[in-house]
């Protein structure tokens, strides 16, 4: 039997399954919301093996509203990904970021792609998401990306998020409340998942921070960590409710300020492959299907936010 029959055999077979997925309803944001508010849940190509377009084919047929990529210079690239995108009906957000230690170089690059992605004529995205600066640049080094990318938005009407991210500007909530402190025009992608690893809890005694974390809050990467690491092995375990119901929590939070506001919100479902998912010792087998849990993450959050 396939891993992946195993495991969910296992969990319907037990009762798991049907309890897991009910307890995940409950506490929905209910109401009317306000007009504006929208819900559109992306899917990522981190780890799929197979073309764009392919992909595209997939991910249309579970029902996403569209992918999340990274930005990219290459001319025959960007004409394929349209292609796909256009093709099968899918929207986009886009990834820009740096990967350079050195300040200026990165910034260069950094500010290459965010020109790049929010003036391209072909197809507008969504939002672009960024992976900001580092962990280790000064305050005032991280505060030239937020600078840009204020000028950016405003210039070309795209939302632009900096997401809470390891090793990134907003690596510890700490540190990212003096940003947004600072920083009004601060709006965030938020991977709470991250912040749990690092602060090797659920966050309970940073609340406050939390809470102005939630409110700054325009796209949501959906994977949800705990004081371990920064994705659970299944969030459909058992094992995992209360880091499950933490997440689910937080995003009530965003998702109901969206519709009292009528604003609109994404959501990317983003559980990784190896190793960022858990694998089987000497075998690199990972121990669920990284596909499975994010097309389970979308059904769910999309009947709970309905």
């Amino acid at each position: 039997m396939k891993r992946r029959d195993f495991v969910n055999t296992t969990l319907a077979t037990t009762g798991l399954l049907p309890a897991l997925q009910a307890a995940a309803r409950p506490i929905a944001p209910q109401g009317v919301p306000a007009a504006g508010f929208s819900l559109k849940i992306l899917a990522t190509n981190w780890g799929y093996q197979g073309t764009l377009d392919e992909l595209c084919a997939a991910v249309k047929k579970e029902g996403y509203d569209g992918l999340e990529l990274w930005w990219t210079d290459k001319p025959e690239a960007r004409k394929e990904m349209v292609a796909a995108l256009k093709k099968h009906g899918l929207e986009v957000g886009f990834l820009c970021g740096g990967s350079q230690s050195d300040f200026g170089a990165h910034l260069a690059a950094f500010k290459k792609a965010i020109d790049g992605a929010s003036t391209f004529k072909e197809l507008k995205p969504l939002y672009i998401n960024c992976h900001s600066g580092r962990d280790y640049f000064s305050y005032d080094q991280n505060k030239a990306f937020i600078d840009y990318t204020t000028q950016a938005s405003v210039q070309s009407g795209i939302p632009i998020f900096h997401e809470t991210h390891r090793s990134r500007m907003l690596f510890a909530a700490h540190i990212a409340r003096n940003f947004m402190e600072q920083n009004p025009a601060l709006r965030l992608t938020l991977d709470i998942s991250h912040w749990c690893n690092v602060h090797e809890s659920l966050l309970q005694d940073q609340a406050e921070t939390v809470a102005l974390a939630l409110s700054r809050a325009g796209h949501i990467h959906a994977r949800v960590g705990h004081p371990e690491g920064p994705q659970v092995n299944d969030p459909r375990a058992p094992e995992w409710e209360q880091a499950v119901q933490a997440h689910l929590a937080w995003w009530d939070a965003v998702v109901a300020d969206k519709k009292k506001n009528g604003q609109p919100l994404t959501i990317l479902t983003e559980f990784g492959p190896p190793h960022y998912l858990p694998t089987v010792p000497f075998t690199n087998q990972p121990l669920a299907d990284q596909w499975a849990i994010n097309v389970y993450m979308m059904r769910m959050l999309r009947e709970r936010y309905a």
